[in-house]
């Protein structure tokens, strides 16, 4: 494979409370180098959805700098993060017939087949944001990846299409736009998120990737290497903070450093000596401080973290998914100490902390390897291997496209 020096791939997280940039480039070793990364206090979104262009403009040129400082690069164009609460994702089918000479089925067969699955009824103002084939079927013989080139009469294929509120979308492109760069696609913050984190293992034998940001989770099954079910709670780590302030009375900037400081979700990680531990806290209004025990912030938390991933796990029982690799939860939330032991209870099923995957990354990734970042990184390589193909194919070529589609990335806008 030749490495074009040229390729930069940048990868834009606008979350609700932070916005991150990270700036890769290729490697000889077939991973992305890390060599730029910035982030900054995001302002003007609420659960995922632009409320205030300006302030996110300056909160994306803010984080967007800094990783040109970094790097010594200047970023026009970002690969950015899709997301907001209003997301659904439907398993549809199509079915066309084989037109080619010899009965040979041809890029074009499977474009018509992914376009009949993805004939649907929208909602007024919604559009289809992504489309990811699951498998294709030549005549009644399923579990077909690349149909291309294969001999049948009859193509059907499974798709997973996304679907959301257009004005969602067009909000945040002008928003990057308002700060000076541009979009080059969008990718669904849990696909992105699953892209730098999990292995081929992990799609192929089944399992969930949780990204718990501030104010919206986001859910993706993997199985047999594609996405089956999507979902999206409104809710998200702000809720730990929101409990705090109320039961302690504290504001939420100090309920956010209690959170950070202090928290847990498990109070059986906790021995009896540190449970009785006391925190000073500063009530609202109050001039003088009190003291709190560890025990009794725990016992705020807790009830909430279980009932969170309960919905969850609700939802990964009631989508039928078959999650043999486990549970990986990415974002911020899984910061939160005692989620994971919570979440293997919850979910009885093997759960983890969602790392940068090794085989993926290079350069700085030690300075990213967190949760927090699962989602910037995983734009960014999309951004590297789709740049990478085009780059090797030099245009388009038979089989690239679904190729691409396989990859995830073929956004499909109306």
């Amino acid at each position: 494979m030749v490495i074009n020096r040229e390729i930069h791939a940048v990868g834009l997280d606008v979350g609700t409370s932070k916005v991150r940039c990270v700036i890769g480039e290729p490697s000889d070793d077939g991973k992305m180098n890390i060599i730029g990364i910035g982030e900054a206090e995001s302002r003007g979104l609420r659960r995922g959805i632009v409320t205030a262009t300006d302030s996110v403009a300056d909160s994306i040129r803010k984080a967007v700098s800094e990783a040109e400082r970094v790097s010594g690069l200047e970023v026009q164009m970002a690969t950015v993060n899709l997301s907001g609460e209003h997301f659904r994702g439907e398993n549809k089918s199509g079915v066309v017939a084989v037109a080619g000479a010899g009965r040979e089925i041809s890029e074009e067969d499977v474009e018509r087949a992914i376009e009949s699955a993805s004939a649907m009824q929208l909602p007024a103002g919604w559009e289809i944001v992504n489309r990811l084939p699951q498998e294709f079927i030549i005549d009644g013989q399923d579990g077909i990846i690349e149909p291309v080139g294969m001999s049948g009469a009859r193509l059907e294929s499974l798709v997973h299409i996304v679907i959301s509120p257009s004005a969602g979308r067009q909000n945040l492109v002008k928003a990057v736009n308002r700060s000076g760069h541009e979009v080059e696609r969008m990718i669904l913050e849990p696909l992105a998120a699953a892209e730098s984190t999990l292995t081929d293992d992990d799609k192929e034998y089944g399992c969930a990737v949780v990204n718990m940001g501030a104010e919206i989770t986001s859910l993706m099954i993997f199985g047999r290497g594609a996405v089956q079910h999507t979902a999206v709670f409104p809710f998200g780590s702000m809720h730990f903070t929101k409990d705090i302030a109320v039961g302690l009375r504290v504001s939420i900037a100090e309920a956010n450093k209690i959170k950070h400081l202090y928290g847990c979700v498990a109070s059986f990680l906790m021995d009896e000596r540190e449970k009785q531990e006391i925190i000073e806290i500063m009530p609202v209004g109050r001039t003088e401080t009190r003291g709190l025990s560890k025990e009794i912030l725990c016992d705020i938390m807790q009830p909430r973290a279980i009932e969170l991933l309960q919905h969850i796990a609700h939802e990964i029982v009631s989508a039928g998914g078959q999650i043999s690799s486990g549970v990986v939860l990415t974002g911020g939330g899984a910061l939160t100490r005692g989620i994971i032991e919570i979440g293997e209870q919850v979910f009885d099923a093997p759960t983890r902390i969602g790392f940068l995957e090794p085989a993926h990354f290079g350069g700085l990734a030690e300075e990213v390897q967190s949760p927090e970042w699962a989602t910037a990184c995983g734009l960014a390589l999309s951004s590297m291997r789709s740049q990478i193909r085009e780059h090797n194919m030099g245009g388009k070529s038979p089989g690239r496209k679904v190729a691409e589609w396989f990859e995830n990335f073929r956004e499909k806008f109306r």
